[in-house]
């Protein structure tokens, strides 16, 4: 058993986005094409006699982290005495399942050093206690998510594909984008996406597909609209927001992500800005053991 873990956390994009409408909850019904892309937060827990944790983050953030290790060290029922530290490399509120993936990856990171014998369900629970994206991002593979985002269903390889990821530095508030979304009563759900051939094909899914979260987002944040437009104008072959926003990218074929970037640069030259690769189910592995 190792002794010390350091674990990517994945950005999580929402290739597509779609609102099927408010449960009495207060919730949304939700159908999305999740992906991931090979950068995000960086997270390193090591076996110690107390727990501790650090991090570059502002003092005052609302730490998931450590909500994940107190909610699965009570679920257990015995210590789990760490060095937590967290590397933050994504923008925050931004739409790419920052927090969510940093608590999912403290949960994989926990579970691998203690050797925890969580079952699949009781994870699971436990993920979705913590928030609606937790349990997409423990998968950290493409999937097909629904319900409020903890029905999730693997749709296998995605094609090979660049992505710039791209973010005005502007916070937006996801209840807050849903709230002028005004969604109604749900409506039936749609199948899963059909497995894309090539490239082209799943850019023709998405563009039919969209985020149906991107015109109210750009009504609160109207830099969205020029990351889109500057996307484009740079080479993207799909460009749409994330989530909530305010984050956008661009899908291109293997190979042409850090021209595209290069080019969004001469036109916004203050963004942050990533470009990387689309993870797929093949090429998930991202965890490392010492």
């Amino acid at each position: 058993m190792a002794d010390k873990v350091r674990l990517c956390a994945p950005a999580k994009v929402n290739l597509s986005l779609g609102v099927r409408g408010r449960l009495p909850s207060g919730y949304h019904a939700l159908e999305s094409l999740v992906a991931f892309a090979a950068y995000g937060d960086v997270l390193t827990l090591e076996k110690a006699g107390t727990t501790s944790f650090s991090s570059n983050m502002p003092d005052g953030d609302d730490n998931i982290v450590m909500r994940a290790h107190e909610a699965l060290q009570a679920d257990m029922g015995q210590p789990l005495s760490v060095a937590i530290n967290l590397q933050k490399n994504l923008p925050i509120a931004a739409g790419l399942g920052g927090g969510s993936s940093d608590a999912a990856a403290c949960l994989r990171g926990l579970i691998a050093l203690f050797g925890l014998p969580v079952s699949a369900e009781d994870l699971s629970r436990l993920a979705l206690s913590l928030g609606a994206d937790v349990p997409v991002c423990l998968a950290a593979q493409p999937v097909w998510m629904t319900d409020i985002g903890g029905a999730l269903t693997p749709i296998g390889d995605l094609p090979t594909a660049d992505i710039v990821l791209v973010n005005p530095r502007q916070a937006l508030s996801t209840p807050m984008v849903f709230e002028a979304l005004q969604a109604g009563p749900p409506i039936a759900a749609k199948p899963p996406p059909p497995v894309f051939s090539c490239f082209d094909s799943m850019a023709d899914y998405l563009r039919q597909h969209g985020n149906d979260l991107q015109v109210p987002a750009v009504s609160m944040v109207a830099d969205i609209a020029d990351c889109l437009e500057s996307l484009m104008a740079a080479g993207g072959h799909y460009v749409a927001m994330s989530g909530s926003g305010a984050s956008c990218f661009a899908l291109c074929p293997a190979g042409e992500g850090a021209a595209i970037a290069q080019a969004y640069r001469a036109l916004r030259a203050d963004d942050w800005l990533v470009a990387t690769a689309l993870v797929s189910a093949g090429n998930a592995e991202i965890d490392q053991l010492f």
